[in-house]
């Protein structure tokens, strides 16, 4: 980006705060200037500054005409080592966390707003067994019983020949090969509870470096029932808001209202003192799913035995199989309490951690996996495998599980949404419902995928579940799952083409639109073309609501219907049709062999990603930035999904504009561009009020309103960008019409503030060749807006805006220090 310009010469001190947005930058970039310093933090996220700059505080009067502009570089947060790209793994546990914050605003219904958080959690919860249950279908059912159990698969591979049930080994017995295959999918589960707790400990664990007066957002209701659910009252009106301090060791007082000090605030939920610290409901939800995990583990390794030992009249045997059984229901059913309890604490910082609960539920589940194990390795001679493993219909029930939490979500969503009807919200309220659907079909394709692809590769060349002779073949239910995916594409070819023939039409009516902005008299249709085919391109952003709700609504069918199929016919799509219309049994066999296809491929894709960002650190930067957008809400839902990197960026900033504001009096400019955006507005939120009106706001390609305010309408909608306004001293948003990530933020005009949008940025910025632009300008689109005029120009009015910068003296230093180091201390250095 090119440095920032130089700004009016008065109103004393000033500092620029640039944030980047997705995908990353580098400080030098950022700053226009190869050398660049660390002010303070740390490898992972930092706030840099010009080599020349380092020593501002301690010469002021070189600052006199232009603010000091600093970088905060947050992208490894994301995108830094490449272990991170194994995150693509843990997708449908992120998009399942981002349906917790889709929920419509819902003022006055703490009810309502608790079941919605209830039932998503639960949704997550039956992600993490469909994961568990997946690889134990492929390491228990698929290799262990079925395989292993053949004489022809084991025969054909020697890995498994001391498993195989025809060289009678001490581990040919069923019992003890399904004990030892356990060790897979448990060590599944065990590495989702280290990379959660690992996350935890560096991310929700970390306390927020400012000091909050707790007793000013204490809820007494809340408080006497003991649980606070986020949004129990309306994210954008709130609870009153007292003054506070910043750092943790500077804590002050709350002067009396008067004209520079107003009375109490209403704050948002983003700007609640626990908002960003979610340690106690991570650490309560990864012990859950720790122990829903290990249990899932131990009741696929007893259910066969179990069933053996009831019809093989073993007295003992079934009497320890019904106990531990029984011991799977009361601590299932304790799992499913602990989830369902209750939600996140956000109107203080709750600094309680359950150490009891949090560590007795995963050991309690995992003895009894131990018990499990050695129960099904005791001796059991005659004992033989055939067909499948017993409890197949684990997928069925989870399944129709998923599907009936869903609509029963959507049925709450649309009750909230209802009392608060706001036509810029996507899907009329239904997007959570929507994204909690996807999370499920994305599940749904990596277990099924993996299932398909291993059954295939230990079957040999027929489509699973088709061969004459199939030795091994996963349950039916996942091969009726894989046929619907050829139809789901079919359908999704209508809305396709729609969007490609609307897309053409509004680039032809966008022409002389471009030729009326730019006022030219000679107009260039090629170019004028290449300008409206851009700017209808970048309106596709808008149609996105409808294309999730109709993937969403058609998997949500689809997946009912393969359900029904599985259970009427009890086989295979292509062999459910034998004996019907040739052209039926055709399309079903077609439909099995391409969904077994796509559905592993889709799976192996996921791998290719994770392995290709492992090694390269460009697609590592692409994969960081869904990332970007997908881990900037806490982890609310899923405890697996990847940590929420806002966590640590968020207090990051509040701290260095509280902390530079207070101990130089000056004036600041927070600039985010992109998701930088994002970050800014919820930094401010957090912000005391006497702080807050010494800031001043600036967005650029922002998101805010119109992916944000669209689909996380209850903290980004109409009401709480309107309170953030209220609330600063000033905002500018500039956006472009080729821009297809960001736009304006409709904030209207109050009282005597200006509308924070003004009109629309021209892009390119000339249309032909002039004196200033001999050659021709690029199509920017949501980037270089800082090469625009516009960005010096507004930054300079935010600027003059301000209230002049107070005279703080201290040590001799006029600008609050004496050198870098003193600044750096005083400004807080932020946590890792």
């Amino acid at each position: 980006m090119p440095p920032a310009t130089p700004a009016p010469k008065s109103g004393g001190a000033a500092l620029e705060l640039l944030v980047h947005g997705v995908g990353g930058a580098t400080p030098q970039d950022m700053l226009g200037d190869p050398r660049t310093v660390r002010v303070t933090g740390d490898a992972t996220a930092a706030v840099h500054r010009r080599a020349d700059d380092a020593e501002a505080e301690a010469h002021p009067e070189r600052y006199a005409e232009r603010p000091v502009p600093e970088a905060y570089v947050w992208s490894n947060l994301t995108s830094g080592n490449g272990a991170r790209a194994l995150w693509l793994l843990l997708l449908p546990f992120m998009v399942a966390n981002l349906a917790h914050w889709m929920r419509p605003p819902a003022k006055g219904h703490p009810r309502l707003v608790r079941a919605y958080g209830m039932l998503v959690r639960l949704v997550a919860l039956t992600l993490t067994v469909l994961l568990t249950a997946a690889a134990c279908e492929v390491a228990l059912d698929l290799t262990a019983w079925q395989c292993a159990g053949s004489a022809v698969c084991a025969e054909d591979r020697s890995w498994l020949g001391f498993l195989s049930a025809e060289r009678g080994g001490w581990w040919s017995q069923p019992g003890r090969r399904l004990a030892l295959a356990a060790v897979i999918p448990a060590a599944l589960v065990g590495l989702l509870w280290y990379l959660s707790n690992r996350t935890w400990s560096a991310y929700e664990a970390q306390r927020p470096p400012t000091g909050y007066d707790e007793d000013a957002f204490a809820d007494p209701a809340e408080e006497a029932r003991g649980e606070a659910e986020p949004g129990e009252t309306e994210p954008g009106a709130t609870e009153p808001e007292k003054a506070r301090t910043e750092p943790e060791n500077a804590r002050v007082e709350p002067e009396a209202p008067d004209a520079e000090n107003p009375a109490p605030e209403m704050r948002p939920a983003l700007g609640r003192p626990g908002f960003w610290f979610g340690r106690r409901l991570v650490a309560r939800l990864r012990a859950a799913h720790t122990a829903a995990g290990f249990l899932t583990v131990a009741a696929a390794v007893t259910g066969a035995a179990a069933r053996h030992d009831r019809e093989a009249s073993g007295a003992l045997l079934d009497a320890l199989g019904r106990s531990l059984q029984t011991a799977y229901v009361v601590l299932a059913a304790v799992v499913l309490w602990v989830v369902c309890r209750r939600g996140r604490s956000e109107k203080h910082l709750d600094l309680q951690l359950e150490r009891a609960l949090v560590s007795w539920l995963p050991c309690t589940s995992l003895l009894l996996l131990a018990l499990a194990v050695l129960h099904a390795g005791w001796s059991r001679p005659g004992w033989r495998s055939g067909g499948t493993l017993p409890g197949n219909a684990t997928f069925g029930v989870l399944t129709l599980a998923q599907g009936g939490l869903v609509v029963a979500l959507a049925a709450v969503a649309l009750l909230l949404h209802r009392r608060r009807h706001d036509p810029r919200t996507a899907l009329h309220g239904l997007g959570g419902p929507a994204v909690a659907m996807l999370a499920c079909a994305l599940g749904g394709v990596m277990s099924g995928g993996v299932a398909q692809r291993v059954a295939d590769w230990l079957d040999g060349p027929p489509t699973p579940g088709m061969g004459a002779g199939s030795t091994v073949a996963p349950p039916v239910l996942l091969s009726w799952q894989a046929s619907v995916i050829p139809v789901l594409l079919l359908l999704l070819v209508a809305p396709a083409v729609l969007l490609v023939v609307r897309t053409a039409g509004a680039a032809r009516r966008l022409g002389p639109v471009v030729e009326a902005d730019y006022g030219t008299q000679d107009p260039d249709p090629v170019r004028t073309g290449r300008i409206a085919a851009t700017r209808a391109t970048a309106s596709l952003t808008d149609a996105a609501p409808a294309l999730v709700g109709t993937v969403s609504g058609a998997t949500l069918l689809l997946g009912a219907g393969s359900v029904a199929g599985a259970w009427a016919s009890g086989n295979v799509p292509g062999r459910a049709f034998d004996g019907a219309h040739p052209a039926l049994a055709s399309a079903a066999a077609t439909a099995q062999a391409l969904g077994s296809w796509m559905i592993g491929f889709g799976f192996l894709l996921f791998v290719t990603w994770g392995r290709r960002a492992y090694k390269d650190a460009s697609a590592r930067r692409t994969i960081g930035i869904l990332w970007d957008v997908g881990t900037f809400w806490p982890r609310a839902a899923h405890p697996f999904a990847p940590p929420c990197y806002a966590e640590r960026a968020v207090p990051d900033l509040t701290w260095r504009m509280s902390s530079w504001t207070r101990h130089t009096g000056g004036r600041l400019v927070i600039s985010g561009h992109s998701q930088g955006s994002v970050l800014a507005a919820a930094a401010v939120w957090q912000l005391p009020p006497a702080t807050r009106r010494r800031v001043a706001l600036l967005t650029y390609g922002s998101p805010l309103e119109r992916l944000y305010g669209r689909w996380f309408p209850a903290y980004f909608g109409p009401g709480p960008l309107r309170a953030l306004y209220g609330t600063i001293h000033c905002w500018s948003n500039l956006y472009r019409a080729t821009d297809p990530i960001g736009g304006p933020v409709r904030v209207p005009a109050s009282g005597e503030k200006p509308a924070v949008d003004g009109a629309a940025l021209l892009d390119p910025v000339v249309y032909g060749r002039t004196p200033e632009h001999p050659l021709p300008e690029p199509i920017l689109g949501h980037s270089d807006y800082q090469a625009d005029p516009a960005f010096a120009a507004q930054r300079s009015v935010l600027l003059d805006r301000l209230p002049p910068a107070l005279p703080r003296q201290r040590d001799g230093d006029a600008w609050g220090g004496t050198n870098q180091q003193a600044d750096q201390g005083s400004s807080g250095r932020s946590s890792g």
